[in-house]
């Protein structure tokens, strides 16, 4: 098996909001450097980062956690309105770990449900985020509200995710390492050969087991609920999102064959957007590392500590 390089990287687990917070943070927190915060999507953990990390790490202070409940993080029963995993939950976690470690404001860049995670962050929070960038996303409110033959088809897991549980978790737990490769393989556009043996195995151990994808579960099942009130709500407020934002989308991917992301995020960002289609799948950070990281340093290298 392949050996993960966290070089320069310290393990944490910090308690905040009534959870742990599994994270990996730059061992050379002192430097001073700008902080710069990535969170993974689903089905993956922090290890999705590996590389870009090392790439960014010269650059950065970074702070990469696990989102609750995916990887190490806690995993809290389900509830009627699936509050306990909402975006502004999580978006809360991340707040309060930075509140942790002393961090006033600092960089932002989310992939999949970690770019849900982000967009909320920045609206409910707007003071904190210097920049953002969100990976392979559209607006939720506006991809569900654009559901047509050709999105359920390519989505379908959001729309069998959110069914009463126990109905998908008994689904998937009969299948769980050949559902997570199908999602790991499928939704790439190399399959499987992007990811090493190291970071599948800690997604199989991360994903593979009951009360793993039962968090999954609820994570999808507040998205088409709880998640939709408050996207709602901050547009009928005019909220919008304050910093400069980079978007980025796998040219190989749904987001870019469905949906214009640069418009539909022009539209809720009421600062600079810019943004293009990158030569890969939906897993841009594990398909083309150095890319990201070179994308990412560019528009997040810009800001001084």
């Amino acid at each position: 098996m392949n050996t993960l390089d966290w070089t320069g990287f310290e393990a944490r687990d910090v308690q905040v909001n009534g959870v742990t917070q599994h994270l990996r943070l730059s061992a050379d927190w002192d430097s001073g450097r700008p902080v710069l915060v990535l969170l993974h999507g689903f089905p993956q953990t922090h290890v999705m980062w590996r590389r870009v990390a090392q790439a960014l790490r010269p650059h950065f202070r970074l702070v990469l956690p696990d989102l609750r409940g995916y990887g190490d993080s806690s995993r809290l029963p389900g509830t009627p309105d699936h509050a306990q995993a909402s975006k502004r939950a999580m978006a809360a976690d991340v707040v309060a770990v930075m509140d942790t470690l002393g961090v006033d404001r600092f960089l932002l860049c989310g992939h999949d449900r970690g770019g849900r995670v982000a967009h909320r962050l920045a609206l409910d929070h707007p003071a904190r985020v210097q920049r953002l960038c969100v990976i392979d996303i559209a607006p939720t409110l506006d991809m569900y509200a654009a559901t047509d033959m050709a999105f359920a088809r390519a989505y379908y897991h959001w729309f069998h995710l959110i069914q009463p549980a126990p109905l998908p978790e008994t689904m998937i737990g009969g299948s769980a390492l050949p559902y997570l490769h199908a999602k790991l393989g499928g939704w790439g556009a190399g399959g499987l050969g992007h990811i090493e043996a190291g970071a599948l195995a800690e997604y199989e151990r991360c994903f593979c087991r009951p009360e793993a994808i039962h968090s999954a579960c609820e994570d999808y099942r507040a998205s088409a609920g709880i998640d939709l009130e408050h996207d709602r709500t901050s547009r009928e407020r005019g909220e919008r999102i304050a910093c400069d934002t980079l978007v980025l989308w796998g040219a190989k991917g749904v987001v870019q064959r469905l949906f214009d992301p640069l418009a539909l995020w022009r539209a809720q960002c009421g600062a600079t957007v810019s943004g293009w289609a990158m030569d890969a799948g939906h897993f841009i950070p594990e398909e083309g590392p150095e890319a990201t990281a070179a994308e990412l340093l560019a528009f997040f290298g810009k800001t001084n500590p």
